[in-house]
């Protein structure tokens, strides 16, 4: 039996749009920004690191975030190579430029981990 009911009707139209709608954005593949960001972590992990443990690196804020150890760190990157400084004071935002020391790297060296160092 047809439902008649133009709000039963409705309801069925919308729920098979947005089926459609997520098996052709399936059908499709990953978005160009997503395929872009897949090949620079690709390239990144078949260079060596711009940066060296226990050196001091200045550079732009990108964002902060919350890092798996509970605090927030200032992300930026040197020659676009990424790095996640920690122990940043409160004050900072984005675009702020900052010095810190690098400790160690991530297990595929495509990104290293720092400390805040200072304000620049």
């Amino acid at each position: 039996m047809i439902p008649s009911d133009p709000i039963v009707v409705g309801v069925g139209v919308v729920i098979a749009l947005v089926v459609l709608l997520a098996l052709v954005r399936r059908l499709r593949g990953p978005s160009a920004e997503a395929r872009e960001s897949k090949r620079a972590h690709e390239d990144a992990q078949e260079r060596d690191p711009p940066v060296e443990i226990g050196e001091t690196y200045e550079f732009g804020i990108t964002e902060l975030t919350d890092h798996h150890s509970g605090g927030t760190v200032a992300v930026g990157k040197v020659e676009g190579f990424v790095v996640f400084a920690a122990d940043i004071p409160g004050d900072l935002s984005p675009g702020d430029v900052i010095r810190a020391k690098v400790l160690s790297f991530n297990d595929g060296r495509t990104s290293a981990d720092a400390t805040f160092v200072t304000k620049a």
